[in-house]
């Protein structure tokens, strides 16, 4: 299992949409295979930094949708909100534990 971070920065005066449509694109990651669930966090100070994380059940799950939804309606209309091109982190989970 792998978990995807996605970092959003809106244009001001966009958050609103930018939000709408973020909801959006995981709403319809459900829908494919490999997805796992999602989370998604709007900074407090920062209404336009959104943070989405996904978890996929693994890494190559996670970049065939990417590649399959890179060109969708939703990505087309989420960038021309965004203040910067959108970051993606694939992660894991520390094995080790806490100690």
């Amino acid at each position: 299992m792998i978990a995807v971070v996605w970092d959003t920065w809106l244009k001001p005066g966009t958050e609103t949409e930018g939000l709408r449509l973020t909801r959006l694109i995981w709403s319809d990651m459900r829908s494919f295979d490999g997805y796992l669930s999602h989370q998604i966090l709007v900074g407090e100070d920062a209404p336009g930094h959104v943070i989405a994380i996904a978890t996929w059940r693994s890494r190559a799950d996670a970049d065939a949708v990417r590649g399959k939804y890179k060109d969708s309606e939703t990505i087309r209309q989420l960038t021309p909100l965004l203040a910067r091109p959108r970051e993606r982190w694939v992660t894991h989970e520390d094995g080790a534990g806490s100690d």
